[in-house]
């Protein structure tokens, strides 16, 4: 094998997992930017990955492959620019490891990250969130199992990634109910539910009948609902709420909305920013602040406790001589 093949694989086993621990998600997110990388090299060149050298990843291809992320898969600015980290995150690893790619190194580290808009956050009204939950069907297993996933997302504000991890031993129903999450960062976390939520999950899971170690939102077949399940549910049964609430047509839903609804709601009820950042386990208290761009109506309200400057009416302007009065007529 070339210098490449047992440097990635110490990078993930010896860096990633043995000295950083990072999480579960952090190493499937790193080795989808390898494997998606590596394709890409595979189909540029010819070259199978496991004959690629270091001085094959140099700064002109992985800008290659940066490139197509965004022009050929679609991807956002944001997307590319976390797998950019990922390489970085790797090149810095090889430094140390092949000192005689020094260069080479450099200049793929000195690829910058892209700016990009931040645009403000999509989030559901109170008439959107009831429409998306009444879509789901009462009627059948799956609607039932569907309909306590929607009221769990939106009351707790829970990743998708969390949901999807969730067992029966997480939901407490007892007095203090609240659901216990293992997530980003390694951080376990408590969301109170409230007495609506809890009673929706107690139907749920009396009939789910399931072990303490089971998913509390399986499949048919017992198995965990994938990110990719949950979200497509989601979309599902936005565009069948359509009809009964026409303004869901203008918005995208997916599960990273809910949680955007779930800290509006919270907002939007008084409750500090300090205490939603906790709530939604938000490592810097920086990121909470996206909501406060995106409340209007707390903008307003702030806008109401101002004294309005004392200004007069402008009169209208009247030009002093004919020629200018010619000209303005124009």
């Amino acid at each position: 094998m070339s210098s490449l093949a047992p440097t990635l694989e110490a990078f993930f086993s010896d860096r990633l997992i043995n000295q950083r621990r990072v999480s579960a998600f952090t190493v499937e997110a790193y080795r989808d930017t390898f494997r998606l990388l590596l394709r890409f090299i595979y189909l540029r060149t010819g070259k199978a990955p496991s004959k690629l050298g270091i001085d094959d990843l140099d700064a002109t291809m992985i800008g290659a492959f940066l490139e197509h992320l965004e022009q050929d898969r679609g991807n956002r600015v944001r997307t590319r620019n976390a797998r950019l980290a990922a390489l970085h995150s790797f090149f810095r690893f090889a430094s140390f490891r092949h000192p005689e790619h020094a260069a080479l190194i450099q200049r793929v580290l000195a690829i910058p990250h892209k700016r990009y808009d931040r645009a403000l956050v999509t989030f559901l009204t109170p008439q959107e969130v009831a429409a998306l939950i009444a879509a789901a069907n009462p009627s059948t297993w799956t609607g039932r199992r569907d309909h306590a996933l929607l009221v769990l997302a939106v009351q707790t504000g829970l990743r998708v990634s969390e949901v999807t991890k969730l067992m029966c031993q997480d939901v407490h129903l007892d007095a203090g109910a609240h659901v216990r999450c293992h997530g980003k960062g390694r951080k376990q976390r408590i969301t109170p539910l409230t007495a609506q939520t809890a009673a929706v999950l107690r139907v749920w899971i009396h009939e789910r009948h399931g072990r303490p170690d089971d998913p509390l939102f399986p499949t048919s077949r017992g198995r965990p609902l994938s990110t990719d399940a949950i979200a497509l549910l989601i979309g599902k049964y936005a565009a069948a709420a359509e009809n009964s609430c026409p303004s869901l047509r203008a918005k995208q839903v997916s599960p990273h909305v809910l949680r955007h609804t779930c800290a509006m709601q919270l907002l939007q009820a008084g409750v500090d920013t300090s205490v939603i950042a906790l709530w939604l386990g938000h490592e810097q208290l920086q990121t909470t602040q996206i909501y406060l761009h995106a409340d209007l109506s707390l903008k307003e309200r702030a806008l109401a406790r101002t004294a309005p400057p004392s200004v007069e009416t402008p009169a209208r302007y009247r030009p002093p001589d004919t020629l200018l009065a010619f000209l303005e007529s124009l």
